[in-house]
């Protein structure tokens, strides 16, 4: 089984990761791909509550989306360690719905995992959720967890 983690440097993405773990048997998972994707013109840098900013020497802090983006999917991936024998990461730009789903359908994944963050049906339609948009358009089962 290959599946695609997804990470969007929250908590909820590292423990929609940690559901899984505890969830398959590694012996039925042959191949781990993690996923950050960045969102172009993004108004606010990659959210990664897994690790603190590059502090300045004037107080302030360097935010860099890719380099945010790199240190969640390479967390997420260290958890998945012993899941796996293969654990890859990769970084997209664009809509995160849109590269979920296309990466799935490039990996040929059998499974994607992706957090939610508990947003009721209707407004998961009027904002868009992530989450929401993969579910019903993925190629492959989708687990949401909250």
């Amino acid at each position: 089984m290959h599946v695609l983690v997804t990470t969007d440097g929250t908590q909820q993405s590292l423990k929609a990761t940690r559901f899984l773990g505890n969830l398959v048997n590694p012996a039925t998972v042959a191949k781990i791909t993690v996923l950050a994707v960045i969102r172009p013109l993004a108004a606010v840098p990659f959210a990664n509550e897994f690790e603190e900013g590059e502090a300045k020497g004037d107080g302030s802090f360097t935010i860099s989306f890719r380099r945010e983006a790199q240190a969640a999917v390479e967390r997420v991936a260290a958890e998945m360690k012993g899941l796996a024998p293969v654990v890859e990461t990769t970084v997209r730009a664009g809509s995160p719905a849109d590269e979920i789903i296309r990466v799935a359908s490039e990996i040929d994944a059998d499974l994607i995992v992706v957090g939610g963050r508990g947003k009721s049906v209707v407004g998961a339609i009027l904002i868009g959720s992530v989450a929401y948009r993969v579910l019903h358009h993925a190629p492959c089962p989708v687990l949401v967890t909250r």
